[in-house]
């Protein structure tokens, strides 16, 4: 047999056979499989393709055989990412707020050669990104990535912050100087991404928005804030702080009626204490920074949730809703 022009490339070729054009609902025969290989430049035989199936087997491919009638058929079993877990991803690029529209295109492209080609279909039907609030800061994916090599390489970064005016144009915070920060740790919160950071000169640990970045550079100094960092509780981080606005963080105690149990474990935890007050109420102590978010929240719970103590943060809500009823009565 003449060997074809790509003849050294017929394992990377069956492995792309196997995964772009068979799963549990479609499978190939080996002569199926050998056209298609004979399309890609390479030559088989049957003899052949089975010893190449058991390679490909031990390396690790879950090719499976199965008889019809007088011909058995061939398709790829567990793959490594499986259908449900990739319309998961898919949803979670395109939902993202952090991720421009046109980049969330282009990785739930990526995502779908990860499924075989009819697989796909079913991914291009969760497709439904235009017309959802994204990003417009391109820059976003590249900081992110950025951010990532400073923390591995555990360095220093600078950056430009700004916020939008009222024309929708750029201003830059901080007098339009740099920030130095020492990075930590990224999370994500109500669809955004966030820097946690150790801020050297205040002393602090702060947080910022990746999409509000520009002029992300890594620089050679040493991260600082171990310290400050020793111990530090990400999840419960993000928890105490609503919307991500930064203050002190207080103990608030809250009074709810007994159907709000859930939203409390949902929002702080399987770990939160509810202490029974009467028949029909229980009481809950929460570390949170009382910022307008948590007011907001607090309010949107509706007459069931209260805020009792301390005394400090309970004339700050009357005040909120002083400023409220001024506004609109």
């Amino acid at each position: 047999m003449t060997k074809g022009e790509n003849q050294k490339l017929k394992m990377l070729y069956l492995v792309q056979i196997f995964t772009r054009y068979t799963d549990d609902e479609h499978a190939l025969t080996m002569q199926q499989i050998i056209d298609k290989l004979e399309a890609c430049g390479v030559n088989a035989n049957r003899k052949t393709l089975y010893l190449d199936f058991a390679e490909l087997e031990h390396y690790g491919l879950d090719i499976i055989s199965e008889k019809r009638g007088r011909s058995t058929y061939y398709h790829l079993g567990s793959r490594q990412f499986e259908l449900p877990e990739l319309k998961l991803l898919v949803d979670s690029v395109q939902a993202a707020k952090f991720i421009t529209d046109t980049r969330s295109k282009a990785l739930i492209k990526k995502l779908e050669t990860l499924a075989s080609h009819y697989e796909e279909k079913q991914l291009q039907r969760q497709v439904v990104i235009s017309g959802r609030i994204k990003t417009v800061n391109k820059s976003v994916y590249n900081n992110v990535d950025t951010i990532y090599t400073a923390i591995g390489k555990e360095k220093q970064i600078t950056f430009h912050y700004f916020q939008w005016d009222v024309h929708g144009n750029q201003v830059l915070r901080h007098h339009g100087a740099l920030y130095q920060i020492s990075p930590w740790s990224l999370l994500w919160d109500d669809e955004y991404y966030y820097l946690v950071g150790y801020d050297a000169a205040a002393d602090q640990i702060k947080h910022y928005r990746v999409d509000k970045m520009k002029d992300l550079n890594v620089i050679d100094q040493k991260r600082l804030g171990q310290q400050t960092f020793k111990g530090f509780d990400l999840a419960r981080y993000t928890r105490t702080i609503f919307g991500m606005y930064g203050g002190e963080e207080t103990s608030v105690t809250l009074e709810c009626e007994n159907d709000k149990a859930g939203i409390m474990i949902d929002r702080f935890g399987k770990d939160l204490t509810l202490f029974p007050s009467d028949k029909d109420h229980f009481t809950v102590h929460v570390n949170v920074v009382p910022s307008g978010q948590f007011f907001g929240w607090v309010m949107s719970l509706g007459k069931g949730v209260k805020i009792t103590a301390p005394a400090q943060v309970v004339r700050k809500m009357q005040d909120e809703v002083r400023r409220l009823m001024d506004d609109y009565l």
